[in-house]
């Protein structure tokens, strides 16, 4: 019963601090990868990541970092919200082009 108790009152602390720190981590490295594709855009992609994101090779030690710090599914998420989004965007400047705009 005591142990029940211990493990009670000091699991959350525990948890908590190390959850936020992770993903803090992970948004950050996300960050530094997507800043990373945006910068270097221009160029050529020769890198495949998860959901078939193309990122060029000068991007390869950020998506490492970021596929280090984040979990599978998250990266497999922030990779399809980021195509989904350059999709939208390159439909709506599309449609912007087409009516004269």
């Amino acid at each position: 019963m005591a142990m029940e108790n211990y493990a009670s009152r000091n699991i959350d602390k525990i948890h908590t601090d190390v959850l936020s720190q992770s993903r803090q981590a992970c948004y950050k490295a996300r960050d530094a990868f997507f800043s990373c594709l945006e910068k270097e855009s221009g160029k050529k992609p020769t890198e495949i990541g998860s959901v078939g994101l193309q990122y060029p090779a000068e991007c390869k030690n950020s998506r490492a970092e970021f596929e280090k710090n984040c979990r599978p599914a998250w990266v497999k998420h922030f990779d399809r919200l980021y195509c989904r989004n350059k999709t939208s965007q390159r439909l709506l400047e599309d449609k912007e082009t087409r009516r004269g705009l």
